[in-house]
C-alpha cells in the first residue's frame, strides 16, 4: 500500500503550526496585551479592555482550533482504519481533539459572554475559574500537539 506523503506532510505542518500558534498566543501575545502600561507611556489598557482584545484574538483562533480538531480526527481515523495503530499517537490525538474542542466550544464562548456582561462579571470567582481552566486546557493542548507531532514523525520515519 502506497502512502500519500503529501497528506502526512500536511498533517505535520498543521500540528506544528497549531503548536506555534498556541505558544505565540500564550507566551508572547497575552503578556504584551496585558502589560501595555509597561510598553506605552501615554495610553495603557486596563485589565478589562486588554481582556476584550485577548478575547477577540482567542475567538479568531478558535476557528483554527475547530479546523485542527476536525483534521486530527479525520487523519487519525484514517490511520486507524488502515491498520496503522499506535497507542501514543491515539492518546495524544484524543487529547488534542478534546482540548481544542473545549477551548473553542466551551471556554472561549463562556469567557466572551461573561466579558459582554461587563467589568463586574469578569471580576467574579466564576470568571476566574473558567479563565484558569482555559489556561490549563491551552497548556494541555500544547503538550499533546508536540507529543502527537513527534510521535507521528517517528512513525513516518520507521515506515517504508
Amino acid at each position: 500500500m502506497k502512502k500519500n506523503i503529501y497528506v502526512d506532510f500536511s498533517y505535520l505542518i498543521i500540528l506544528a503550526a497549531s503548536f506555534g500558534g498556541v505558544i505565540v498566543l500564550g507566551a508572547f501575545v497575552a503578556p504584551v496585551v496585558f502589560n501595555t502600561d509597561k510598553i506605552l507611556t501615554e495610553i495603557a489598557l486596563d485589565n478589562y479592555n486588554a481582556g476584550i482584545i485577548m478575547g477577540e484574538i482567542f475567538r479568531r483562533f478558535s476557528y483554527w482550533s475547530y479546523f485542527l480538531g476536525a483534521f486530527v480526527a479525520l487523519y487519525e481515523a484514517y490511520q486507524y482504519k488502515t491498520g496503522e495503530r499506535d497507542a501514543i499517537s491515539f492518546g495524544a490525538a484524543v487529547t488534542v481533539l478534546f482540548a481544542s474542542l473545549m477551548f473553542s466550544a466551551v471556554y472561549s464562548p463562556n469567557i466572551l459572554s461573561m466579558q459582554a456582561m461587563g467589568v463586574e462579571a469578569t471580576q467574579s470567582d466564576t470568571f476566574k475559574n473558567i479563565h484558569t481552566a482555559s489556561e490549563i486546557d491551552f497548556k494541555i493542548l500544547a503538550v499533546a500537539l508536540i507529543i502527537l507531532f513527534v510521535r507521528r514523525l517517528m512513525l513516518l520515519r520507521t515506515t517504508k
